[in-house]
């Protein structure tokens, strides 16, 4: 299957800004356009394990992370999350891929239950009943009842339910090698093609 020309790459308030930055590079690399949605509280997360501090405007934040990226020209645009003329909340505009990373317990209980109080939550609902490729990165632990029957709930509907849970059988040597890890596992869940690691088995 041909990667994706398009895709939607959400920021919750869960830990794992590491994670999603990766990730949003190698989109880049990929020449993947990406429209990005932050929550208010994945603000709060990036600027707490980064020292970022995004802009809050949606056109200065495009900007920012077009330069920071190297993107192409429009190949990055960022919206807020009361913007409902985005294209994110119409499924006749609206990426069929979507990734939600990290993705909070908050942010996965709103998406099972059709919530769809921001454009975050809207964008993710629009997938579902297009029925796109929805990849939520989840990032709680331990798990209640209620998380893994959110999961349930979504995994029946087709939806990809990615724990952050990085590997160690390779031997990593830095976080780096982690988050890349995860990374990895995700760009193959969209078929985004990646030299992020090795494949089982195929190695020296």
């Amino acid at each position: 299957m041909s990667a994706p020309s398009a895709i939607t790459l959400a920021f919750s308030g869960a830990s794992g800004a590491p994670y999603a930055f990766r990730l949003l590079e190698q989109l880049v690399l990929a020449q993947v356009s990406v429209s990005v949605v932050i929550s208010t509280a994945g603000h709060m997360v990036i600027r707490d394990e980064t020292d970022w501090e995004l802009p809050g405007n949606p056109q200065k934040l495009t900007e920012y992370l077009t330069a920071h990226f190297k993107a192409q020209p429009g190949q990055i645009k960022a919206y807020g999350k009361d913007q409902w003329s985005s294209p994110l909340a119409s499924g006749s505009a609206a990426p069929k891929t979507m990734i939600v990373c990290p993705c909070s317990a908050g942010c996965l209980s709103a998406i099972a239950t059709g919530a769809s109080n921001n454009l975050l939550e809207r964008a993710a609902d629009v997938v579902l009943k297009e029925q796109g490729k929805l990849v939520l990165v989840i990032r709680e632990m331990p798990l209640s009842v209620i998380h893994l029957e959110h999961m349930l709930t979504l995994g029946r509907l087709g939806v990809c339910i990615m724990p952050a849970n990085p590997g160690f059988y390779f031997k990593p040597q830095a976080v780096n090698d982690l988050v890349d890890f995860v990374v990895a596992r995700i760009l193959d869940q969209v078929h985004v093609p990646h030299t992020l690691s090795q494949r089982w088995g195929l190695g020296d």
